[in-house]
């Protein structure tokens, strides 16, 4: 035993000893009492650890002696450890433990990393200045730096480390890991053996995260597959085309933008459970993998999978048992499964309890207060490839809302939040109404809508719950910084929003944090300037519960704008244009059709002064008055304010002036322009329709459709000069003094697809606009959300109704960005493309780029 551990231990005769010369004699050990024991070098000694103590009897050569240097060296402090004999009196000796500490670590580096793998590397390793560098602590470094590329595809990822002793510090190290991560590997294809009744395409399409890298080669052994069809057409007659089509482009062509192909072993494993599931929805409920296989050659991944799929089963008998409140045929209708249907165990759980649109057995039951509701499919016989399935329900009673509460808002208060569900302590538990006050919280724009939850605490006792609505805060607040090109050059605009305001709150000094907040109100500020030729100042505010008891919102904004053409007011050349105007909306929440809808009544007054200006307005000299009112009708079921998933919103509106010329005798066939438009009359028609569809994970389609109609009450007066349709560009508007509404359509000029006449832009009084997008997420992090999107658009803007042609269209297509910053409001970058030339203006089509603010563009 003694002679395992020489290297560290040597015994050592000092000249005090009696014996002229000490032997060790490791077939005879000799047994002395420890006289003492005494520690030397750098490290220090936990007592703790010593198997033997002053007093002991201790054989040398022998096991206590072995043990403890193997005690101490397992604890990975020492570099150097010796146990010495310093003299023996008699039969007596006297030990000296001397320990040399390990160094510690100072700092450490990555060499061949780049900046954010770095502080990626940083959070995986959690090592820090002072730890003991030893074997184990560099290996397990260096596996963790490697498990780290090797999910990011570098298979082929080598890394060492280099130790250097710091020139200042004493026993203190620097390491350096140097990093040579190779080429990224790709999964290049991915073979299924013994799949001989599901496809190919199938089955890759299931392996969610596992995908091969791109491929474009349609033609790729078509000769066999030309030969196979030849040899056997009944194969090709049992199968739809589509399916053929989709088999055989599988593998040959790839376009996996928004998936990496790389290889993650975690993710493969999750994936081979959803071949499985694939299999059994198809009806194949025995299929297993038998083997798979992963190997790598020439920096490119393969990857094999046999399959045994087994025999395809079906339903037979569905039946239900122990239910009285819903008859067994109520409940198959919602089942939807039908004697005969392939046996797919996940439509059959999705029907009772986990159908995404709400239409299954549990939802039916849950949203009439049965919370303890619960369903168990069970398979009572197998015959030949029938399944006989019965349905254990058990109702339990219904449940009422006990306690309702918030948490996690910070500065929004509880009753703003609370107002807004519809779960009432005491009314009967109903998943949907918890569901839609979800949506509703959502749409507030105050919360990330990717930390929101609901957590129930049923009492089954009592027959009562508490729902608990769990948020996380988000700015909410925007700041707006813009720049736009007018009538009189660049135009700078500001506008800052508080959309979370608390008037109430206002004079409390201890509510400024910076501003007073939490009540759920809207203030915004504006000012829009270009020095002396330009200025516009805004002002609005928004009560979303006027009286705080229903969802009643009261809205004003006051405004004033002025454009001169930058003379001095004293000189006669000066000219100007002023608008002061102010609206008020009341609007109310309904609950039929259902609770998404929304209306509200607007009146407003706009008071135009023109002297001296002839370059806009049809007339030079003299006012008009606009005194109008406004109804919309709003359906919005979007289940985000940011990114939505899914949902509509719908808009139609109508505004309407007093027909003052039926109550004039005036002849408008002679009248001034002035006498036209002193008080302005027309009614002006608007429907929109935003729809929104989650096609694949988080990829969404968005189509939306704009159209806007001007009409007027006398034919001699016409359609108004204000108040028109400008279409082209990006949508932003730095001024607006004639009321015209900028629509931004991509692959164009601003305002290029506006009707001109007499060379000049006078606005349309029809417009249609038709738009398509898809949108894909790079991040959905509440600080800073970021998607991409592809679109394509045709739209077109007409002055009178004799030339409305709503299939000649102008169209566009392109790709963009949306950037949300929660102090900032949503930005976007795109690039269109017009593919119609615009009569008269060359250049106005073709490639183009844009910005949007907060949906511009949209």
């Amino acid at each position: 035993m003694f002679t395992n551990i020489i290297g560290f231990a040597q015994v050592v005769l000092t000249s005090e000893d009696t014996v002229s010369h000490f032997e060790i004699d490791y077939a005879n050990p000799v047994t002395y009492e420890v006289g003492g024991i005494t520690t030397s070098g750098s490290g220090a000694l936990d007592q703790r650890l010593l198997l033997f103590q002053v007093g002991e009897q201790v054989d040398i050569p022998g096991d206590k002696i072995s043990n403890t240097i193997k005690k101490l060296w397992s604890t990975g402090l020492y570099e150097n450890i010796r146990i010495s004999i310093t003299k023996t009196v008699g039969n007596t000796a006297f030990f000296d433990i001397y320990l040399e500490a390990r160094s510690r670590m100072l700092a450490f580096a990555f060499v061949g990393a780049k900046k954010n793998e770095e502080t990626d590397l940083r959070e995986k390793l959690k090592i820090s200045q002072g730890n003991i560098v030893n074997d184990n602590l560099k290996t397990t470094c260096i596996n963790l730096i490697k498990d780290f590329y090797i999910d990011k595809g570098f298979y082929n990822c080598d890394v060492f480390v280099e130790e250097k002793p710091d020139e200042k510090v004493t026993k203190a190290v620097n390491l350096y890991f140097h990093i040579n991560k190779g080429k990224k590997i790709k999964i290049d294809r991915i073979t299924f053996i013994g799949n001989n009744n599901v496809s190919n395409a199938k089955l890759l399409k299931a392996m969610k995260s596992t995908k091969e890298r791109f491929h474009f080669t349609p033609f790729y052994k078509a000769d066999t597959v030309i030969r196979y069809m030849l040899k056997h057409p009944d194969y090709y007659r049992s199968k739809d085309i589509i399916e053929h089509l989709a088999d055989y482009f599988a593998g040959r062509v790839n376009f996996h933008i928004f998936k990496a192909s790389k290889f993650i072993k975690g993710v493969y494993e999750e994936d081979k459970t959803h071949l499985i599931e694939k299999f059994n929805e198809l009806g194949y409920r025995d299929a297993q993998i038998i083997k798979d296989t992963f190997y790598v050659k020439k920096n490119l991944a393969y990857i094999d999978i046999t399959v045994d799929e087994g025999p395809r089963y079906y339903f037979r008998n569905i039946d239900f048992v122990g239910n009285t409140k819903y008859s067994s045929e109520v409940l198959r209708r919602i089942l939807s499964i039908e004697r005969g249907d392939v046996y797919n165990q996940t439509l059959l759980m999705e029907n009772i309890s986990m159908n995404k649109d709400g239409n299954d057995i549990s939802s039916l039951y849950m949203n009439d207060g049965y919370l303890f509701f619960s369903a168990n499919p069970t398979e009572v016989l197998i015959e030949g490839d029938s399944i006989d399935i019965e349905i254990r329900i058990r109702e339990g009673q219904q449940a009422t809302y006990n306690k309702i509460s918030v948490s996690g808002n910070t500065k929004t208060n509880d009753n703003v939040i609370l107002r807004e569900v519809t779960t009432i302590p005491g009314q009967l538990f109903n998943r949907a109404d918890i569901i839609r006050s979800q949506q509703v919280l959502l749409s507030t724009g105050y919360f990330n809508q990717e930390k929101m939850d609901v957590r129930p605490t049923p009492n089954e006792a009592d027959g009562t719950v508490d729902i608990e609505y769990v948020v996380e805060e988000t700015s909410s607040d925007q700041l707006e910084l813009s720049a736009g090109y007018g009538a009189t050059g660049l135009v700078l605009s500001a506008g800052i929003s508080f959309n979370n305001f608390s008037f109430r709150k206002f004079f409390k000094k201890d509510a400024w944090k910076p501003i007073p907040s939490g009540d759920g109100q809207k203030l915004s500020l504006k000012i829009s300037t270009n020095a002396v030729w330009y200025q516009s100042y805004s002002f609005s505010f928004v009560e979303p519960w006027l009286g705080g008891k229903k969802p009643n919102t009261l809205a004003a904004n006051v405004y004033y704008q002025v454009q001169t053409n930058g003379y001095s007011r004293s000189d006669d050349a000066f000219a100007a244009i002023r608008i002061l105007g102010a609206n008020v909306t009341f609007g109310k929440k309904l609950k039929w059709p259902d609770d998404y809808f929304q209306l509200s009544h607007s009146l407003i007054y706009q008071y135009y002064n023109v002297h001296n200006y002839s370059s806009i307005f049809i007339f030079s000299d003299g006012y008009a008055n606009n005194i109008s009112y406004k109804f919309t009708l709003t359906r919005n079921s979007v289940s985000a304010p940011i990114y939505p998933r899914e949902g509509s919103e719908i808009t139609f509106s109508v505004q309407l002036t007093p027909p003052y010329s039926a109550f004039s005798n005036k002849d408008y066939t002679t009248a001034t322009d002035q006498e036209k438009y002193k008080f302005l009359e027309f009614h002006k028609w608007k429907f929109n329709i935003s729809w929104f569809t989650k096609i694949v994970d988080n990829l969404v389609l968005n189509v939306r459709l704009k159209t806007g109609f001007i009409g007027w009450y006398n034919k001699d007066i016409g359609a108004p000069p204000f108040e028109r349709f400008y279409l082209g560009g990006d949508g932003l508007s730095s001024w607006a003094l004639d009321g015209r509404e900028i629509i931004g359509m991509r692959g164009y000029d601003d305002s290029a697809l506006t009707p001109i006449e007499n060379g000049s832009e006078v606005g349309g009084t029809i417009f249609n606009k038709f738009t398509a997008e898809l949108r894909y997420p790079i991040t959905l992090n509440p600080s800073a959300t970021i998607y991409i999107l592809a679109f394509a658009e045709a739209g077109r803007d007409w002055n009178h109704q004799r030339e409305y042609t709503p299939f000649n269209l102008y169209k566009s297509a392109g790709l963009g960005i949306r950037i949300y910053l929660p102090m900032f409001g949503l930005l976007g970058f795109d690039w269109g493309y017009g593919f119609d030339e615009v009569p008269g203006l060359s250049g106005a089509n073709g490639s183009h780029f844009h910005i949007s603010i907060n949906q511009s563009i949209d």
